[in-house]
């Protein structure tokens, strides 16, 4: 009876059950699902089944019932692995990581350090409209009426200090300097 509670002759029933069924349901389990780990917690999750089961319910036909709930504990298995994408060995360790390279990291924070470093090698408005633009994000306009600069003149300034920037990340040299 379901609202009766289990007593230790419930727990040698199962046991008793896990003794004798066991390995023939690890059996079939493994044969449905290609592979013994997949079998072994399926057949697990079957007994655990049964322990809240009423014996009483269940006693005449259990050999039929355990292979019924494995059977279907395996198919639900089988159906949430087709969803999902196999991978080889090789394609794990060919697949791309979404987060970049280490070594990609360490050269971006490196590269922008030198440009933080030669920016200071730049005549000041140069410094002032490439810092607005690109560390504020200001549009020109904006950064002609922040610096006092006509927008043309803001213009002219990003141009020939990124030029310079440029020149100098490439080949280490400094351009020449306009202001």
């Amino acid at each position: 009876m379901p609202g009766q509670p289990k007593t230790a002759d419930d727990g040698s029933w199962v046991r008793a059950a896990v003794a004798r069924f066991e390995a023939p349901l690890t059996l079939y389990a493994a044969r449905l699902l290609g592979g013994s780990d997949a079998a072994r917690d399926v057949v697990q999750e079957t007994f655990l089944r049964l322990c809240v089961q009423d014996r009483a319910v269940i006693e005449c036909r259990l050999a039929e019932w355990l292979f019924t709930v494995c059977r279907n504990r395996a198919l639900d298995v089988l159906r949430k692995e087709s969803r999902m994408t196999r991978l080889s060995d090789e394609q794990v360790h060919h697949r791309a990581s979404p987060d970049p390279n280490p070594s990609d990291v360490v050269e971006r924070r490196e590269s922008a350090s030198r440009v933080l470093d030669l920016l200071e090698s730049l005549p000041v408005n140069q410094r002032e409209v490439i810092r607005l633009k690109f560390q504020n994000g200001f549009s020109y306009q904006e950064i002609s009426r922040i610096s006092g600069h006509s927008v043309t003149n803001v213009g002219y300034l990003l141009h020939v200090g990124l030029k310079s920037l440029r020149h100098q990340l490439l080949d280490g040299q400094p351009a020449e300097a306009t202001s």
